[in-house]
């Protein structure tokens, strides 16, 4: 089961040693020997500001905490479309949705237009499985078209449902149990942790970790959580002081801001959450983050006593957030408020990523794919948009000179609603700024980040601010213009 530890002790200088390393052409088994293993665990709808250790005081994540101690958060994540298959699309590939045409949930089928990174990973050697979904293509009602996605294990559950045909692993497994997700429902009224969608898709994560191979892995945890319904275990939220609890924030400008944008799709109306419902409502959001949290400690665990924690790479991000009452608005859709753009991005490896980082470079999900090329060893992906992050996790390079600002999209993304049809919206973001232009409906949001973090003070229409808006428009104009084709290279300072 082990093997020797990657590059123990030669990244106590810089990380230039390693891309000394792995610059050297060399045979097959020796460069897969130095390549680590992958623990990538994707949530779903996780915000960013939801864990102990980056400032939530309200959440216990012990687990996700450990992560940051042995390793590095990126604070300022945005995830390229605030909706799933469009910002998975785009992670997995290393690529903007729009070039890779990845815009929307309720394709047939994943479109190939650009290679999936476990795809490259699994012909480079790398022995790759997942756990929960994939969402590249529609999964209502019916099991999902695989494309060529490189895994050789593939437990897929798209979400807790028995409204499946037979294929749907985790419920075959609650039936091989003699139970169902519906029968434990009505029963408890939830789902207990032991039976959890989570709790099953880690069990699956740790049979792959033990299994005996002699070349590196990468597994795919792709949990359901804490995508609505809010219905946590009974344990998990009986841990929370409910009257403690802050209400989610609204302001009066919210109320006039989503009348504004009432033809703009949403997955909700306007309603300020007020008092116990509103506390209630982030209780149980944070409840399922901390089922999360409990199996990531159970994933850490079993690392560890397989001797392989040293030589492995866990990243923990999602796929975007989730309003949880935030501006009066649930679950997602043509917004680009923090609480959906903004994810957390966490790297942990002992020896590799400096430890007990909080870095405020603008990132994004985009810039995982190019990390882990890299880190592989393996030839950069020109046609890639997004930038490797490997001078950002060993210091080497300076977090506010990474990028200048992030990118991000929503183009007419749900097929089966109407309104969605008309909803086109794009999101540049400075580090001071931050530039929202509904497609279409003439009018957007321009938010500074600096006073107004909150994003209660819109100054769309402000004449003092008006060279502020038109410089963004033009930059991100430019963005969408540079990467029209999947293969398109960004060129100039972004």
């Amino acid at each position: 089961m082990k093997r020797r530890n990657f590059l123990k002790g030669t990244l106590a200088g810089s990380a230039g040693v390693v891309i000394a390393q792995f610059a050297q052409p060399e045979p097959a088994k020796a460069r897969q020997a130095k390549m680590p293993n992958i623990l990538w665990i994707c949530t779903d709808q996780q915000r960013y500001d939801t864990i102990s250790a980056l400032g939530n005081p309200y959440i216990r994540t012990p687990n996700m905490d450990k992560l940051i101690e042995t390793g590095t958060a990126f604070t300022h994540a945005h995830c390229q479309s605030t909706i799933c298959t469009p910002s998975r699309g785009s992670f997995l590939t290393g690529r903007y949705p729009r070039p890779i045409r990845s815009c929307r949930n309720g394709n047939d089928s994943w479109d190939n237009a650009a290679p999936l990174i476990t795809k490259t990973l699994a012909d480079a050697g790398y022995d790759c499985g997942l756990a929960g979904k994939l969402h590249l293509s529609a999964a209502y009602g019916r099991i999902e078209k695989r494309p060529d996605d490189g895994y050789r294990v593939f437990h897929w559950s798209h979400h807790p449902s028995d409204s499946w045909p037979r294929g749907h692993a985790y419920e075959d497994w609650l039936n091989s149990r003699g139970t169902g997700h519906t029968e434990l429902k009505k029963k408890y009224g939830y789902v207990p942790a032991k039976y959890h969608q989570t709790t099953w898709c880690t069990d699956r994560a740790i049979d792959f970790i033990r299994e005996q191979r002699s070349g590196p892995w990468l597994f795919s945890l792709n949990c359901f959580d804490p995508h609505p319904p809010l219905v946590p275990p009974r344990k998990y939220l009986d841990r929370f002081d409910i009257d403690s609890l802050p209400e989610p924030p609204c302001a009066p400008s919210d109320r006039q801001q989503q009348k504004r944008l009432k033809d703009v799709f949403f997955q909700s109306s306007f309603k300020h959450y007020k008092g116990r419902e509103g506390k209630v409502l982030l209780a149980k959001y944070w409840a399922m983050i901390e089922l999360i949290d409990d199996n990531i400690g159970r994933l850490i665990e079993t690392l560890e006593q397989t001797g392989q924690r040293e030589n492995t790479l866990i990243i923990l991000t999602s796929d975007h957030g989730n309003m949880v009452g935030h501006h009066g608005l649930l679950a997602k859709g043509c917004r680009f408020y923090e609480g959906l753009v903004r994810v957390p991005l966490i790297f942990s490896m002992p020896g590799l990523v400096k430890q007990n980082i909080r870095n405020d470079a603008l990132v994004g999900l985009v810039d995982i794919a190019p990390t882990l090329l890299e880190l592989a060893g393996l030839p950069a992906d020109k046609g890639m948009h997004g930038k490797s992050l490997v001078g950002q996790l060993t210091q080497t390079e300076d977090a506010r000179q990474f990028r200048d600002y992030v990118y991000s999209t929503y183009t007419n993304a749900l097929a089966h609603a109407e309104k969605d049809a008309k909803t086109y919206g794009t999101m540049i973001r400075t580090r001071r700024y931050k530039l929202v232009n509904y497609h279409g409906h003439g009018t957007g949001e321009l938010f500074d980040m600096e006073k107004d973090p909150g994003e209660f003070d819109n100054l769309w229409d402000d004449p003092d601010h008006r060279k502020i808006k038109m410089d963004l428009m033009v930059k991100s104009y430019d963005m969408t213009v540079r990467t029209t084709n999947p293969g398109t290279i960004i060129v100039g300072r972004y």
